[in-house]
């Protein structure tokens, strides 16, 4: 399968002729194409991302001109319906992709495509209506419009459940109440998935998912300054009477909680795959400084408690990304790997921050000056495993799966279920 634009088929034609004369080691995850398709990723990387990060850092802010660039090279349709300008390629094109775009070395970055493609339209891709699709899908595809995903609230954090926006249907519209916040891309978003509560009194039976465009009367966001991920911006969202057409609800209303928790299984394994890699791309920058740095009449890579550290550390990375890889392998084959994604989100977010930790401290002083890469690193990795559920959710998830032999259900997959029907899910399941 293809997945290149026309535009850009040449570029397709050179890769070849690149792999045919590099012998490329066969993987039982990534075919020729995928690795194909990897260096045209890094690529890209290299000649729009790379020489304008630094800058992206100082404006804490990153372009929409990149999210054009990356839809007109067709990047984030890859895991989107070819309806609406995507590719529908197989997950491990996305593995390629997601890692080559956290090799960038800038978290930020990182974060603001991740979170516009494989979360904010990953809703309106599953769920959405055809006219949503149509709306906002094709152009978060082409890269005319960014997305944002609002669950999070100021006094909720990972209580999903325990959120106090409300949509209260008034005729053909909704009117929207409440806040949001730690919203990524909430400032410069071209549109919001918000998740409401439709019928507050029926807990999680009574969530749903609702697109808000920027613009809305009575929708403002409010610019959080923050540790790292400078790149990209973070928003504080509040909605005071905003009124929303009933056509903008995602998927079925009062099902929102469900697609939410669904999708979290995404969310964490992109999590990890990009974890690792920027785990192997500080250890890639701490490799390079041992061979330059000399102390003591010989380079850091001679001493052998150094060398024995960087050892361990690629160690437990292959471990990391062999888990990710077979997690992934489920995905793609269909599943639903609750236990797995949280297995991902757990150790290899947890096994980033070690790495970076001790990386940090073979440079020395020199970490901690704004010049040099690990520094950025060590701001940016810190977070990793606090969004997307924290460590001690994940393993509250696992406790109840491995040890309480608690199940899920699939809920995309069967978007007619009816409200009796609804998966075994409660608030405590997050």
């Amino acid at each position: 399968m293809v997945i290149y634009c026309s535009k850009n088929r040449n570029l397709f034609y050179e890769l070849i002729h690149l792999s045919k004369q590099k012998n490329a080691m066969k993987s039982q995850y990534f075919t020729e194409e995928h690795e194909l398709f990897r260096e045209s990723v890094r690529a890209f990387v290299a000649k729009e991302i790379t020489p304008f990060g630094d800058q992206w850092e100082k404006e804490k802010r990153t372009p929409k001109s990149l999210l054009k660039k990356l839809g007109g090279h067709g990047f984030l349709g890859i895991n989107h319906e070819e309806t609406y300008g995507g590719s529908n390629a197989d997950f491990f094109y996305s593995v390629a992709y997601l890692e080559e775009i956290a090799k960038c070395g800038y978290g930020g970055i990182a974060a603001m495509i991740s979170v516009h493609q494989y979360m904010a339209i990953n809703h309106l891709s599953e769920a959405g209506s055809l006219e949503l699709k149509e709306r906002f899908l094709k152009p978060s595809i082409s890269g005319d419009a960014l997305a944002a995903i609002a669950v999070t609230e100021p006094g909720g954090g990972s209580d999903v459940a325990a959120m106090l926006t409300t949509a209260v249907r008034d005729g053909d519209h909704y009117i929207i109440n409440g806040s949001k916040t730690f919203i990524t891309n909430g400032v410069y978003s071209d549109f919001v998935v918000v998740s409401c509560k439709t019928d507050p009194k029926a807990g999680v039976n009574g969530m749903s998912l609702i697109v808000v465009e920027r613009g809305s009367p009575g929708f403002t966001a409010t610019k959080l300054e923050k540790m790292g991920w400078h790149s990209s911006d973070t928003a504080e969202l509040a909605f005071d009477n905003v009124r929303v057409p009933i056509t903008n609800i995602v998927g079925k209303e009062n099902m929102g909680f469900f697609y939410i928790m669904e999708s979290f299984q995404i969310e964490r394994l992109v999590a990890g795959i990009m974890a690792n890699a920027g785990s192997e791309k500080v250890l890639e920058i701490t490799m390079k400084y041992m061979d330059e740095r000399e102390t003591f009449g010989r380079k850091l890579k001679k001493y052998q408690v150094l060398r024995h550290d960087i050892v361990n550390m690629y160690t437990e990375l292959e471990a990391a990304k062999q888990l990710v890889y077979n997690t992934s392998w489920l995905f793609a084959n269909g599943a639903i790997p609750v236990k797995e994604c949280s297995m991902v989100k757990l150790f290899c977010t947890e096994l980033s921050i070690k790495i970076v930790n001790a990386c940090f401290q073979i440079f020395g002083g020199y970490a901690f000056m704004d010049d040099y890469p690990i520094s950025r690193a060590y701001r940016d990795t810190r977070i990793s495993n606090v969004v997307g559920g924290t460590s001690q959710i994940m393993r509250e998830i696992l406790s109840k799966m491995i040890i309480d032999d608690k199940q899920y259900k699939k809920v995309y997959s069967n978007n007619n279920t009816s409200d009796e029907s609804k998966p075994e899910l409660t608030a405590k399941d997050i």
